[in-house]
């Protein structure tokens, strides 16, 4: 499939089947976090596999929906604020850097046949205090990940014309 085949194909998994994920799925995925690209190759981030119970019950308590409870794994992406590249004028691209490695996840695991979600209406604070996440560290984004239960919905998009300037 080419690129923007794979784009189509990924959307927002809201159900999951319960089972399980092949470790051969989730490390080639993360092999694909790793590779993204950041500012000045920083890499300020971390991502933390989720598939045991205890995680998960923890995860689940800090974003209460009934379908993210459905997911067999979830990802938390987290932004190292302590490594992320500064610009001259202060500007801080940690939240730029982790949203291209989260969006590196969420089409590796749609090439590989996974559903995923971008969760940011969590409690972030919850969150790195049921994982005892240094203050420096911020979790910024869950990621349920698994085979899908729901089919896609009608994506709607803007029109190249309302989107892009070409000058």
């Amino acid at each position: 499939m080419n690129f923007l085949e794979l784009v189509k194909r990924r959307y927002s998994c809201r159900a999951y089947e319960q089972r399980p994920v092949e470790r051969e799925k989730l490390d080639y995925v993360m092999e694909c976090v790793r590779m993204a690209p950041s500012a000045v190759n920083k890499q300020p981030w971390r991502f933390r596999v989720i598939s045991d119970g205890e995680g998960r019950a923890k995860l689940q308590q800090c974003y209460a929906r009934d379908w993210f409870n459905t997911a067999p794994v979830y990802v938390i992406a987290s932004v190292l604020h302590d490594e992320e590249w500064v610009r001259g004028d202060g500007k801080r691209h940690g939240d730029i850097d982790i949203a291209i490695a989260v969006e590196h996840l969420c089409l590796a695991a749609a090439e590989q046949g996974l559903g995923t979600c971008w969760v940011c209406n969590f409690d972030a604070v919850k969150c790195g205090e049921a994982f005892s996440l240094p203050e420096s560290e911020e979790p910024a984004v869950l990621i349920p990940m698994g085979y899908a239960a729901d089919e896609p919905k009608e994506k709607k998009r803007k029109t190249i014309k309302e989107i892009v300037d070409v000058l």
